[in-house]
């Protein structure tokens, strides 16, 4: 490190500097509270408008009421929705365990067949054989053969008789078994159907019994509003009565009911 110089600071010059800094902050702080803000102040006055008070409140407290339904209906919208994605995902998975259940079905009795048809075949083979065996063992003579007929040909006959019995039998039972499962489906369909109609009558209850009291709300609230109606023409004989207005409000409510 080469050779360097120490040089002391200024102390009136620093002093200085400091005293401008504190007067621009002082002028600005008077800056701000002579340039701050005055509250507003303003002159009330009556603005024109086409109900009164008492009708605003009305209507208010009837938008009120008619959104808490609405918010209610959403809600048991989204629930039932819900739970209508839940049943359909159980019927599914409860169609996939079905459809898997029947090819195992059908695959045991496709083995079951294929294992009688090879015993059939197995016990022909040896039928045959022993026959084949007991023909050997007996006389060559044209006149023992044509004799000892019978008994082959009675044989054979047998094997034949006992073979389509079986494979009659066989045919009864697939045959009963298809009957079993067209009516168990028939019986899934029809107990399908009910379980429909037992949703459909339980969604119209439900929409009844939140529905009528607002139905209620409407009836009372426009026989108070003839009752008011009556009362201020009595009271008051030199007004105007409207009654177009108060039908228009009427129409207004009905149709915010069938809404």
């Amino acid at each position: 490190v080469g050779p360097y110089v120490l040089i002391t600071p200024n102390e009136t010059r620093r002093n200085h500097l400091q005293q401008i800094a504190k007067k621009e902050l002082d002028d600005l702080e008077q800056w701000k509270k002579e340039h701050r803000p005055e509250p507003i102040k303003l002159v009330p006055q009556r603005l024109g408008g086409k109900e009164s008070e008492s009708q605003a409140r009305q209507k208010q407290q009837m938008m009120l009421m008619q959104s808490k339904y609405q918010q209610k209906q959403k809600r048991e919208e989204y629930v039932k929705a819900k739970k209508a994605a839940e049943e359909a995902e159980i019927l599914k998975k409860k169609a996939i365990q079905r459809e898997k259940a029947e090819r195992l079905e059908v695959k045991k009795r496709q083995q079951e067949m294929q294992r009688r048809e090879m015993l059939l075949e197995d016990q022909y083979y040896k039928t045959n054989e022993l026959l084949n065996r007991l023909d050997l063992g007996l006389p060559k003579s044209d006149s023992c053969q044509i004799a000892n007929r019978g008994p082959e040909s009675t044989a054979w006959t047998r094997s034949h008789t006992y073979k389509q019995a079986l494979r009659e039998d066989e045919n009864r039972r697939l045959e009963e078994m298809k009957q079993k499962q067209r009516r168990k489906a028939e019986l899934m369909e029809f107990k399908q159907k009910q379980e429909e109609e037992a949703r459909t009558r339980a969604h119209q209850n439900e929409q009844r019994s939140y529905l009528q009291p607002l139905f209620i709300f409407c009836c009372i609230l426009r026989v108070n509003n003839a009752f008011l109606d009556r009362l201020q023409n009595k009271t008051q004989p030199n007004s105007i009565y409207q009654p177009g207005y108060s039908e228009s409000l009427d129409y207004l409510r009905n149709s915010a009911w069938v809404s």
